[in-house]
């Protein structure tokens, strides 16, 4: 018994160190910004995947996924891969996993923790997206568009989203990676899922992958 009971101690520690681990922030690698396939050969193999195998992927493909996607292209002034109107970034990308959400700061280069709940099936309606492994999230701070009416928040965001979206298609099919945007989403449940402040909105939601084989 006196030996039994340390051994259930030390698997009580590294438990809650593995926990503590999983709650933290992700520091990203820096983001390979040369390489990849010709433009027009990219255009030409753009396509929308709703397959996808279970492997996840690497910090260095997430990393550079996610500076294709919204990444800051010209430090000088914070300007991004991707036009905002009135350059007023308000979307941000969360990245839902199977170890949690976090939300991708650019600046920094890293995934903020933010729950450490596996939400991948909140993020559509669709079966696949639960196996998805990675599922981005296009978040609306409306609070940084002004004094603009909601209608045209709306229409504004949902135009930043896309091209964002874009983006994330156009890397994916540069890196042979699968990819869907998707628009059929309880938007207000995952809004409640994430515990979203009101001015706080789900735009779009798209998932990126291996392809099945």
């Amino acid at each position: 018994m006196r030996k039994v009971i340390p051994q259930i101690i030390l698997i009580m520690l590294i438990s809650q160190l593995t926990g503590c681990a999983q709650n933290q922030s992700i520091n990203l690698p820096e983001p390979q910004k040369t390489g990849g396939k010709p433009l027009f050969e990219t255009l030409a193999m753009r396509k929308t995947s709703r397959s996808f195998a279970e492997k996840e992927l690497d910090l260095q493909t997430l990393s550079n996924l996610l500076w294709a996607a919204n990444g800051i292209n010209r430090p000088e002034d914070g300007l991004r891969t991707a036009p905002s109107a009135v350059n007023w970034q308000e979307i941000d990308t969360y990245v839902s996993m199977a170890n949690g959400v976090y939300i991708y700061n650019a600046k920094e280069n890293t995934l903020e923790h933010y729950m450490g709940n596996d939400i991948r099936e909140a993020t559509g309606k669709q079966p696949f997206v639960k196996d998805a492994p990675v599922n981005l999230i296009y978040i609306a701070d409306f609070t940084r568009m002004g004094d603009r009416d909601e209608v045209t928040k709306h229409w504004y965001s949902a135009a930043d989203a896309a091209f964002i979206a874009q983006n994330v298609y156009l890397f994916s099919a540069s890196e042979n990676l699968a990819t869907v945007v998707r628009g059929a989403v309880d938007k207000e449940e995952l809004k409640k899922v994430l515990g979203l402040p009101e001015h706080k909105h789900v735009v779009l939601c798209q998932s990126v992958g291996f392809h099945a084989e």
